[in-house]
């Protein structure tokens, strides 16, 4: 038996087996791991429970009584890149190779060793983590915001005012992508110091507002007027989306 893993406990894996034997049999040795399991022994009760219960991984047998389980990957792919292992009796390349052209992203011969397949789920899991990681790490790189006169790309640190881009102090931009990452969210000045020049010195609110008059001088059509970064009167500052000057 395999030994409960318990960084893993959130994932939820759908098992897709008619075999009821096979499918307990799964079922100990994921829940010995740490994961949660439920069980379809047709692919219609698959549907349902993909719908309802959002699993992270499918371990899908390909003979079904209601059909073909890489007929059911096939469609699956079209919404979802959910991480799928087939599992099959079948042991030809071209069957294989077939179900892996179809959609699965493992495949594995009955019969199995347990403890493989436990492994071989935690790489799928892993992979797809990776890749998603990765997705929201290039989203990120790529998040952008603008009004059409100032121009904020967090990713890059860049800052654009109609179309020029600024090279502000390492400070002052940190400020402002603080600020601007949270829009509407009203920091206090000691927030922003502890943020922005942290815990070791003495928090001096000076420090704050001559950084936030540079930033401003530098990014505001009438500093008087600021539009972006906005004063809460005895509370701090907050990035507005620049529709409304304010005193």
């Amino acid at each position: 038996m395999t030994t409960a893993d318990h960084s893993i406990e959130p994932h939820h894996i759908l098992i897709v087996e008619d075999d009821r034997d096979i499918a307990e049999l799964i079922a100990i040795y994921l829940h010995n791991a740490g994961f949660r399991t439920s069980t379809a022994f047709t692919l219609q009760e698959a549907d349902s429970l993909l719908e309802k219960l959002k699993p992270q991984l499918v371990l899908c047998d390909i003979m079904l009584p209601d059909g073909e389980g890489t007929d059911w990957v096939k469609r699956l792919r079209q919404r979802s890149t959910l991480p799928v292992i087939l599992l099959s009796s079948r042991k030809e390349p071209k069957d294989i190779i077939t179900g892996l052209e179809l959609g699965g992203d493992d495949y594995m011969t009955k019969p199995f060793d347990p403890d493989i397949m436990v492994a071989r789920v935690k790489a799928q899991l892993r992979r797809f983590r990776s890749a998603a990681d990765a997705g929201n790490m290039q989203a990120d790189k790529e998040r952008q915001w603008t009004d059409g006169r100032l121009e904020l790309h967090f990713g890059r640190r860049e800052v654009r005012v109609n179309g020029q881009e600024l090279s502000l102090p390492a400070k002052e931009l940190q400020l402002l992508f603080l600020l601007a990452e949270h829009p509407d969210q009203v920091f206090s000045v000691e927030r922003l110091y502890e943020s922005i020049w942290g815990m070791d010195g003495w928090s001096d609110q000076r420090t704050v507002m001559v950084h936030i008059h540079h930033v401003r001088r530098k990014i505001e059509e009438d500093v008087g007027l600021p539009r972006y970064i906005l004063t809460v009167r005895g509370v701090g500052y907050k990035f507005a989306d620049g529709n409304q000057p304010h005193r």
